[in-house]
């Protein structure tokens, strides 16, 4: 059963925050607005999370998922991150940007990328996005809503309904 929340862009209102956290815990997804353009995020916990995502996006299972962390110190919990890589990560985070970097053991293997044993992490500069890891106190796996035959990101609230 789809949802439609509308949480103020800048405030974005705690009720609904959490309600939008039980569903990602139950092992829902949804559809937020990022920094650069609406992505489908879920838990990492839930393994078939994956393949909806695959399935809506029209994606192989060689597709890069992305990791939205809080904070470097999360990224350094699940990437190995070097003294160069950690300033230009300092430098450039919070924001739109994402690292790929060498995942660590914390990573489930499914998240990875099959062959390069990779995975994209950003710390967003969003505040729904951060409301949302502040409450669910673990990162978002996403992928930005880029629908099959699109080659733009969906961007419009109203495009999603």
């Amino acid at each position: 059963m789809a949802q439609f929340f509308q949480l103020h862009p800048e405030h974005p209102q705690p009720r609904l925050i959490k309600q939008a956290a039980e569903i990602l815990r139950s092992g829902g997804l949804l559809a937020v607005p990022t920094d650069a353009a609406y992505s489908l995020v879920g838990v990492t916990g839930h393994a078939p999370l994956l393949e909806r995502i695959r399935a809506i996006r029209g994606v192989d299972e060689k597709h890069h998922f992305t990791l939205m962390c809080r904070d470097l110190s999360e990224i350094a919990k699940y990437a190995r991150v070097d003294n160069a890589q950690f300033r230009l990560l300092k430098a450039t985070t919070p924001g739109s940007y994402t690292f790929i970097l060498e995942g660590t053991r914390e990573l489930p293997r499914r998240l990875l990328h099959p062959k390069r044993k990779t995975i994209g992490l950003r710390v967003p500069d969003h505040p729904v996005v951060l409301a949302l890891l502040a409450a669910l106190d673990e990162p978002l796996l996403s992928s930005t809503l880029i629908l099959p035959g699109d080659e733009l990101p969906l961007a419009d609230a109203d495009e999603i309904r």
